[in-house]
């Protein structure tokens, strides 16, 4: 597992940013497969997103945006979790 640090200048930054991370990390072609975001509640406030690819053979490949930690949480198919990304400033990424 890897611990980067990056900074977005908006959110669609970090969508394709996360695409492409779950694309690397699964020998996959970015663009070829759909991917969905659903956000996050605790309380009924929000604190994530949620990415999904859908991959080939009907594989799931996940990444969580921790909007309290201000991290993306990348992992494989089969659950385990595969990097930790911290983000620059949590004011950077307001839609």
């Amino acid at each position: 597992m890897r611990n980067l640090i990056k900074q977005f200048e908006d959110l669609e930054q970090m969508r394709e940013y996360v695409e492409e991370t779950i694309c690397a990390q699964n020998e996959l072609e970015v663009g070829v497969f759909p991917i969905s975001e659903r956000v996050l509640l605790r309380g009924g406030a929000p604190c994530g997103i949620y990415f999904c690819l859908f991959g080939p053979r009907e594989v799931r490949l996940s990444a969580i945006w921790d909007t309290q930690r201000n991290t993306v949480l990348f992992y494989g198919s089969s659950g385990d979790r595969l990097a930790t990304v911290q983000l620059g400033s949590p004011t950077s990424l307001a839609s």
